[in-house]
């Protein structure tokens, strides 16, 4: 029965593109789901891997694609999480050896694979880096704003608030951050760290120059966060400073820059982060010279270099879920 359904299957991959071709492919389908229906997962993914590598080699990419995505969604509905794994890394690599443009249909199919993956698996942790680099087009950015979007709202569902608010940092999702902040801040943080969660992001935000985020991430968090009176003014001197910190970025002038962060060192100092952050805002919005020993050591060098994209390799960019860069708390 396998090897007629082998058979079958490599016969419809070899045949000429167009319209009777995707009858072809969906005819493939429907045997390949029939074999999974009837508990036969080993064989179903043996075929699976053997049509993906035939439309390859003939360059169909896009039917290689669909029917690995297809065949993923359907062995994690079966619980079939290393066989919709494998899959799911041939669907990244459809793309990384075609010429597919970024869509948001694209990020949509891949955000959806990382939310069915078992977040404890090794497996999950490759595919969101390789996912990453794909999403970014070359360019040596972290990752395409939409995807780290997609992937922060997944990562909050699990409750996994560090690792979420890291793509949010990544996305231009001010206000989805904000909320997901206010939720972590009221399960998992103390009262009088209310302030922190926020300031917190607002100086990252700043830091990766997404300055509309950086603004809309406190404007949302200050006003649904249930432990922070209406203002401003408020009553926390550290959400004070972060709404004049807010408005002088936008005048751009350094005397006020300075001032600010004088008077409000005392609750600078709560975090010894914070005047680093505010070292290299400095340098972006009010044009502060790099101080002489401008490669910070140690941990507090590896999170600057993480957040502000000082190593935007190859390597770094594979290795960015393991580290969890932006976790301070």
């Amino acid at each position: 029965m396998a090897a007629a359904m082998m058979a079958a299957a490599e016969q419809e991959a070899s045949k000429g593109g167009g319209g009777r071709n995707r009858g072809g492919v969906q005819r493939v389908e429907g045997k390949l789901r029939a074999s999974v229906e009837k508990g036969e997962y080993y064989e179903a993914h043996q075929m699976y891997r053997t049509l993906f590598f035939r439309y390859m080699s003939q360059g169909k990419h896009v039917e290689a694609r669909e029917l690995m995505y297809s065949g993923a969604l359907l062995f994690f509905s079966h619980s079939q999480q290393n066989s919709a794994a494998d899959l799911s890394m041939l669907v990244l690599e459809s793309l990384e050896k075609s010429d597919a443009k970024v869509t948001d249909e694209l990020l949509e199919n891949l955000a959806k694979v990382f939310s069915l993956m078992d977040p404890n698996s090794p497996e999950r942790v490759a595919f969101v880096s390789r996912a990453l680099k794909w999403s970014s087009g070359g360019s040596g950015k972290l990752g395409h704003p939409k995807l780290h979007q997609l992937l922060a709202i997944t990562l909050w569902k699990e409750q996994n608030y560090c690792e979420s608010r890291y793509h949010f940092l990544h996305s231009t999702d001010g206000e989805g951050c904000a909320n997901m902040l206010v939720e972590y801040s009221s399960s998992r943080g103390y009262r009088s760290e209310v302030d922190m969660f926020v300031a917190q992001a607002v100086l990252q935000f700043l830091c990766l120059k997404n300055k509309t985020s950086a603004s809309v991430v406190f404007t949302t968090y200050t006003q649904k966060h249930p432990s922070i009176e209406k203002g401003p003014p408020f009553v926390q001197p550290l959400l004070n400073f972060i709404w004049f910190l807010l408005l002088a970025v936008d005048g751009g002038k350094l005397t006020v820059f300075t001032v600010l962060c004088e008077q409000y060192q005392p609750s600078l100092k709560r975090d010894p982060m914070y005047n680093e952050y505010l070292d290299r805002i400095g340098q972006l919005f009010f044009g502060v010279p790099p101080k002489q020993t401008s490669s910070y050591g140690g941990l507090l060098g590896n999170l600057l270099n993480s957040l502000m994209g000082a190593g935007e390799d190859d390597d770094a960019e594979d290795g960015q879920e393991d580290s969890s860069p932006i976790e301070l708390d």
